[in-house]
């Protein structure tokens, strides 16, 4: 008798102590919850192996990137619904599977064992981060993560990206395009920074290009683009030589902290300073500020936690960490604005953007889901299924203001104090004021 859906779902209920918000496709091609509600598929019983093994998010991770676990219906409800009982919940997993003491605990766990089939759980998928050895943030240690992130292939970047190959929120007015959104977000860039003709812009973490040929083809600037990643630094500089700016353009394959000609009349870092780590960003902050004439401006541009009550407690998701973004942090913006004014830097202007994310990151799921199998061709079925969950979980997240992002505009004070920023800064006129 096919019965595994009913069974899950009562252990389940019982390790958790509410209702599961989800309906259970088991295995067997039985199914047991609420009518109506997104399917769980739990296509093999490995992934209760896993679950077993490592309770919480990296179990759950791990069987989803094998394939083992799937969602039939709206993948953003599903998440919705599960987040506080099993994604958000990877630390309270383990306390409360963990300890034996708890009869229902010890009862649903062996009902789970029984269900899981043969011990030992399968090896975690070939998308995962092999072990980390050293001190975090080394120069070596910083351009493998950037490799695992970027370097899984341009094409694949594209499908998701779309045509203007931007990796970070877009700005929006209502009714525009993907596209329309990341040139308004350049652009509003590059006014903050009050870019001019022959400015000499540093744009830290360069990604595929886009910001520097912006700034080139609109406002004249003479840029420098560093990144980590080979292949994004190979397909900058080919768009580049397209779009005929390669006298207005360089770009290296650089660590910013290498970095050694200034001064820079402008600093831009989009998307990029969540790879630095706290343990890093003081001296990320100093060598901008090195790096910038007086008078120059810096926009950083960065997503951000909420502020734990503890902050000893914070942690690095550990889904992120495995498949996404090793080794990156997240801060709560008003760190990291103090660690820039401890830099030196004067604040002059924060912008939240957050709605903005959501919005962005729902775009890049569709462009995604409507080029699966050419994605999956690209990379792996497992490598697909990673930025799928990343992306729609991320963009719930910024809908529910558990993770924001924002524009900060810093500028390196002159001699005596002046900032040279026009009175009503907020106008961000085109022109710098002299």
């Amino acid at each position: 008798m096919a019965d595994a859906a009913l069974r899950l779902t009562a252990l389940a209920e019982e390790l958790l102590g509410e209702p599961v918000p989800v309906r259970i496709r088991a295995w067997d091609g039985s199914e047991s919850g609420p009518p109506g509600a997104p399917v769980l598929v739990v296509r093999n019983r490995r992934a209760l192996r896993r679950l077993l093994w490592k309770p919480g998010e990296l179990g759950l991770a791990r069987a989803w990137v094998a394939g083992e676990l799937d969602i039939e219906g709206d993948l953003y409800e599903a998440l919705d619904r599960m987040a506080g009982l099993l994604w958000e919940r990877g630390a309270d997993a383990k306390d409360t599977v963990h300890p034996i003491r708890d009869p229902k605990v010890r009862s649903a766990a062996r009902g789970l064992l029984q269900l899981s089939g043969p011990w030992p759980p399968p090896p975690p998928p070939a998308e995962e981060v092999r072990r980390r050895t050293g001190p975090l943030h080394t120069r070596r240690r910083d351009k493998q993560a950037i490799s695992h992130h970027y370097d899984v292939g341009n094409d694949f970047y594209e499908l998701v990206l779309g045509p203007s190959m931007v990796y970070s929120c877009a700005y929006w007015e209502d009714g525009g395009s993907l596209e329309d959104a990341q040139r308004d977000k350049l652009d509003l860039v590059c006014r903050k920074l009050a870019l001019k003709e022959g400015d000499r812009l540093l744009d830290v973490g360069c990604g595929w290009g886009s910001m520097a040929m912006h700034a080139a083809r609109e406002y004249g600037a003479q840029v420098t683009g560093v990144t980590l990643s080979t292949e994004q630094a190979a397909f900058a500089r080919k768009r580049i030589a397209e779009e005929g700016l390669t006298d207005r353009i360089e770009i290296r394959v650089q660590d910013y902290r290498d970095v050694r000609d200034g001064p820079y009349d402008a600093i831009s870092s989009i998307g990029m300073a969540e790879h630095v780590g706290s343990v890093r960003y003081r001296e990320y902050a100093d060598s901008l500020y090195a790096l910038l004439r007086p008078g120059g401006r810096l926009l950083n541009h960065q997503i951000a936690r909420r502020p734990e009550k503890d902050e000893s407690a914070y942690h690095v998701d550990e889904f992120i960490d495995a498949y996404v973004f090793p080794d990156g942090e997240l801060a709560p913006v008003g760190r990291t604005v103090a660690t820039l004014e401890e830099a030196g830097f004067e604040a002059r202007d924060v912008e939240s953007i957050r709605e903005h994310y959501a919005l962005t990151l729902r775009r890049w799921v569709a462009n995604l889901e409507k080029h699966w199998d050419r994605a999956v061709t690209m990379t792996s079925p497992g490598r697909a299924r990673v930025w799928r969950l990343y992306m729609a979980a991320s963009a719930l997240s910024f809908e529910h203001n558990k993770i924001g992002v924002n524009q900060i505009l810093v500028v390196r004070p002159m001699d005596g104090g002046a900032s040279r920023m026009p009175l009503r800064a907020r106008e961000w006129k085109a022109s710098a004021a002299d």
